[in-house]
């Protein structure tokens, strides 16, 4: 089914994959600034639309590797041991961080900040470098 898409679609969908982590990255910076700075309603914004942008991209990811399966990694050498690396804590925190952004977010959507704020702590951080490394593979896999 994958090879009857047109080419264009092919090679374009990775690129949108990574545009939407990428756009979670951005969100997700953004709406940190503007808690830092008790920008409550920014805030709100940047993290509902970085919850968006996620959605939007394990929805695309997923259909495409059942599409399109997986795509090896073209490098040798220890460039294929960093990618290896990065694919590795990546997948392993991809998995973690599902949970972890539904219990942030439903806890700031029934208003429990203090609740909210400690588990916060905790999904940003793993959030953000999901996101970033899901940006970084693509590079490493289609542009080095």
């Amino acid at each position: 089914m994958y090879a009857l898409l047109p080419e264009r679609m092919r090679t374009l969908w990775p690129a949108v994959n990574a545009a939407l982590n990428l756009t979670s990255t951005l969100l997700l910076l953004a709406g940190y600034w503007f808690i830092r700075r008790r920008e409550v309603n920014p805030h709100r914004a940047c993290m509902l639309g970085a919850v968006t942008s996620s959605a939007l991209f394990l929805i695309s990811y997923v259909v495409y590797h059942s599409l399109h399966g997986a795509t090896p990694f073209p490098k040798g050498g220890a460039l294929r041991a960093v990618y290896f690396t990065i694919l590795t804590s990546h997948t392993v925190l991809a998995l973690a961080i599902l949970p972890m952004v539904l219990a942030t977010l439903v806890r700031a959507l029934r208003g429990e900040y203090a609740r909210h704020r400690r588990i916060a702590r905790w999904t940003l951080p793993l959030w953000l470098y999901v996101s970033a490394t899901g940006v970084a593979i693509y590079v490493m896999l289609y542009h080095l």
